[in-house]
């Protein structure tokens, strides 16, 4: 661990209150510290802006001197710095301010763990999640992060389940193989007699004394409710120690916290609802709302970005896609269509198959 990674580390494990602060401690990601040593900020460069990863990690009255020396230091660098999933008390910081506007991106499922039990008591259909799995022998430990991190089943878990994705693998805030660095991690593993078939991965949220789910890959041979399963499993580990807040993360583009399009550009808005109509052979956003819906969160928190100069531009979002699809967006979408494309010959030729075979 670099001594800059292993700062950041400890800010982190003392004021990381945003859902995705431990992520700037995820492979790729680049850190601002403050001239002082006190403030963390994880981020990526594209087109000239700056994408960071929720807020500054700092004490929260440090929170908004932070902020204007980030975006100073990036000006300095010829750089405009747009914050993604900033989380409440940065939104607070720039509401008032006509030079930022905030965009909202979607919304983030939340519990109480120590709720749990009584949710899962009184919903008949999560509960039917849950003994599906069950009835077909499937049953949830958890690993050491040492056992996790030595292990090729795991792996193979994780090589399965990106090959099933409409996208190739992203990285920013989604990267994906985090098997390589457990430290402060939770891993809760589904196997089915002796074969693994999915796992979880739980990340800290230290300064809410909660946890981000952040992953939890699985086998197309896993059980239906295996992942209500291991979500059920590690929200009964978080609340035997006494967490008070878990998030699967960002439902992208939910409309479930009441946040919406009004006030946004035009072309914004239609580009969205596009997106979130007709987007699903690249990333299914209904159907991960929809799942993380049926986990019956206790309430939907909204999540936005903020952007300089009081408005979005297609640059700015076109630098987003950018960091995510590690390059140039267009080569990402164009590596989405010629996936599509084979996925479409493959299932073509199984139907001709099956009518001449």
């Amino acid at each position: 661990m670099t001594a800059d990674r292993a700062a950041a580390r400890q800010l982190v494990l003392r004021h990381g209150w945003n859902a995705v602060a431990y992520q700037i401690l995820n492979p790729g990601m680049r850190l601002w510290f403050a001239p002082a040593r006190d403030v963390v900020a994880g981020f990526a460069t594209y087109a000239h802006v700056r994408v960071v990863a929720g807020a500054p990690v700092c004490a929260p009255e440090r929170l908004d001197t932070a902020a204007t020396e980030l975006d100073a230091e990036a000006a300095r660098r010829g750089e405009r710095v747009l914050y993604f999933g900033a989380g409440e008390r940065l939104e607070q910081v720039y509401l008032a301010r006509r030079d930022h506007c905030l965009v909202p991106l979607g919304a983030q499922p939340v519990w109480e763990p120590a709720a749990w039990p009584a949710i899962v008591q009184r919903k008949a259909s999560l509960r039917a999640q849950l003994n599906r799995a069950r009835n077909k022998g499937v049953r949830v430990e958890e690993w050491s992060p040492a056992r996790a991190h030595d292990s090729p089943t795991l792996h193979a878990v994780l090589a399965e389940w990106l090959h099933t994705r409409g996208l190739p693998p992203l990285g920013f805030l989604v990267t994906p193989d985090l098997l390589g660095d457990l430290a402060d991690r939770r891993v809760f593993v589904a196997s089915r007699g002796e074969e693994v078939v999915a796992f979880l991965i739980g990340t800290p949220v230290p300064a809410r004394n909660g946890w981000l789910v952040e992953e939890w890959p699985r086998r197309r041979a896993a059980p239906n409710g295996t992942t209500h399963l291991l979500v059920d499993a590690a929200m009964r580990a978080f609340a035997a120690e006494g967490a008070q807040y878990v998030t699967l993360g960002l439902a992208p583009l939910a409309e479930r916290a009441g946040s919406d399009l009004r006030g946004q550009p035009m072309w914004l808005r239609v580009m969205l609802r596009w997106v979130r109509a007709h987007g699903r052979r690249f990333y299914n956003f209904r159907g991960l709302e929809a799942f993380k819906a049926s986990l019956q969160p206790m309430r939907w928190e909204p999540v936005y970005a903020i952007a300089p100069a009081g408005h979005i531009t297609p640059g700015m979002l076109r630098a987003v896609a950018g960091v995510f699809s590690n390059g140039a967006p267009e080569l990402l979408v164009a590596r989405a269509l010629a996936a599509a494309a084979r996925d479409e010959l493959r299932r073509l030729r199984r139907r001709v198959g099956a009518l001449f075979g």
